[in-house]
């Protein structure tokens, strides 16, 4: 049985606090208000500031922690958990929190129907999701073991099952007050949040949260100068060594992030794409050539300014524990490429490549536009494939052109991104490498593995999700990250630092190497000089 005291004084007469409003901004528009939805990193920023979850992982102390649950545990070889939840706490909108909203939240989550990306990590077996309440006591069983099924919550905002508006009535800190496209989204204070802090004052202290909308990096900035925002909650390398000159107490590097950089190749059989083209990204070893062509420490030194360190596979540099520490960094070597590529049959013909019919060597990648480190990772890109005889054409879009092209039309022929990772535990990538997910991205939702690794990847990571003991789920996680670094469906290039902003005048600061790093604790900050007690 787990229990966290998390300073909650509830049924105490309390003080509400007015302590002014956080600004900062959102680099595209949130996709979705539906939490059980949330694929983008503006909708889980949404998500993680209003919802309410049954148990959070502390993202400083990298513990779990009880939230709307005071209690649980975890059972049946991983396939049961039970909840006491607390009492006397209401959604936003007044309606009472149950145990019926618990188990209505799982139903629709693992209702294959729904497509929850969110759930993907507890399906581990096919089946039915089964749920009983007993008073403010929950059990819910899974049709699988599913690997550290607690920490699972962290990420499953409570819906309420009666509010006639399901998407706006929430349990967390802020509610959704106001939404206009391309501009803004305006959290407020929740009325009815729960928690309250040591002196019996309740919790928020902020009386809003604004998220601008605001996809121009060096307006941001300029805005964070000027004072109009308050956190840069992730930080260009250039903008953060311009102003760590300026103001070095203003900027804070937490070394390197659980992101990734990467890139990867269509490989989706209707494809638009011609089929000869194809066959060279289904190609392992044109992908591993590609690979090998790129100067890695080169996109660290000059794109990030030492920000940053080479990538090693789907586990970051920063997340010491899934690390497979045999892996070493990927060798840069031109001589070593052309070898893998003309044992695949491509061959030299004076400064352009061929393939095994004659066709010369020239693709596309796509990007997301207002990118500046995409750009100029790209120019590296182009003249280190350059050196193979390759013509690497770049191609910039904007965000929901780029989502588009690689998620329904399948209209591109390889694409740089950055993919954003909230979660230490490897189960948060079940909806990359399984081969029916969605996420699978340079292939997916397969209805049956297409080559034999990913078939054991697939059987990997279901062994590691129904697993309980760590060291055995680690060794299985070790050998996928063996997998990819072998097979390369997708070239992890670096894994960006975790570089932040924060105005002097916001409090109750403490960064963290985790997701959100700055606003993590959102409900304690306030800015200096208006957290004024009402009674």
């Amino acid at each position: 049985m787990l229990t966290r005291s998390i300073g909650i004084l509830l049924g105490v007469a309390a003080a509400v606090c007015s302590a002014g409003e956080l600004r900062f901004a959102l680099r595209m528009d949130p996709k979705t208000f539906n939490p059980l939805l949330v694929e983008d990193e503006a909708s889980e920023t949404v998500r993680y500031l209003t919802g309410g979850v049954l148990i959070r992982l502390n993202r400083y102390t990298q513990e779990l922690e009880g939230e709307l649950a005071s209690k649980w545990k975890v059972s049946e070889n991983g396939r049961r958990i039970d909840f006491e939840l607390r009492h006397n706490i209401q959604f936003s909108d007044g309606t009472p929190f149950t145990c019926d909203d618990v188990a209505y939240t799982i139903h629709q989550l693992m209702d294959p129907a729904l497509h929850s990306p969110t759930g993907d990590a507890l399906r581990s077996a096919p089946g039915a999701v089964e749920t009983k309440c007993t008073g403010s006591a929950l059990m819910a069983r899974f049709p699988g073991a599913v690997a550290s099924l607690a920490a699972q919550f962290d990420q499953i905002a409570i819906l309420s099952s009666r509010s006639q508006h399901k998407e706006s009535a929430v349990l967390g800190a802020f509610h959704v007050a106001e939404y206009k496209p391309g501009a803004y989204v305006l959290l407020r204070r929740n009325p009815n949040y729960w928690k309250q802090d040591s002196n019996g004052r309740h919790l928020p202290y902020l009386d809003s949260i604004r998220l601008d909308i605001q996809q121009n990096r060096e307006l941001e900035l300029l805005r964070f100068r000027r004072g109009e925002l308050d956190i840069v909650n992730k930080l260009d390398p250039e903008m953060y060594d311009r102003l760590s000159s300026e103001t070095p107490r203003s900027v804070v590097d937490a070394g390197p992030s659980l992101d990734w950089e990467v890139v990867f190749f269509n490989q989706v059989a209707n494809a638009p794409v011609p089929d000869y083209k194809r066959r060279w990204f289904r190609s392992t070893e044109f992908r591993r050539a590609i690979s090998e062509a790129i100067r890695r420490d080169d996109i660290v030194r000059i794109v990030y300014r030492g920000h940053a360190r080479v990538a090693l596979g789907p586990a970051s540099v920063g997340n010491r524990f899934w690390l497979n520490a045999a892996l070493k960094p990927p060798v840069y070597s031109v001589e070593g490429a052309l070898q893998r590529l003309q044992q695949d049959g491509f061959r030299r013909a004076g400064d352009n490549l061929l393939d095994r019919d004659g066709h010369r060597v020239e693709f596309s990648m796509i990007t997301n536009a207002g990118n500046k480190l995409h750009e100029r990772m790209l120019t590296l890109i182009q003249q280190d494939l350059a050196k193979l005889g390759i013509q690497l054409n770049v191609v910039i879009l904007d965000f929901p052109s780029l989502a588009e092209r690689i998620s329904r039309s399948f209209n591109y022929e390889s694409v740089l991104m950055a993919w954003t990772n909230m979660d230490l535990d490897p189960n948060d990538q079940m909806n990359i490498w399984l081969s029916s997910a969605a996420n699978h991205q340079w292939n997916p939702s397969e209805k049956t593995p297409e080559t034999p690794w990913e078939a054991e990847i697939d059987k990997l990571m279901q062994a590691q999700a129904a697993g309980q003991d760590i060291n055995k789920r680690k060794a299985s996680f070790d050998k996928v990250q063996q997998i990819v670094f072998e097979q390369a469906p997708m070239l992890f290039l670096v894994n960006p630092n975790a570089l932040s902003a924060v105005s002097a005048s916001l409090k109750n600061v403490t960064p963290a190497l985790l997701r959100p790093q700055i606003y993590w604790n959102a409900e304690r900050l306030y800015v200096d000089g208006k957290l004024v007690s009402q009674r």
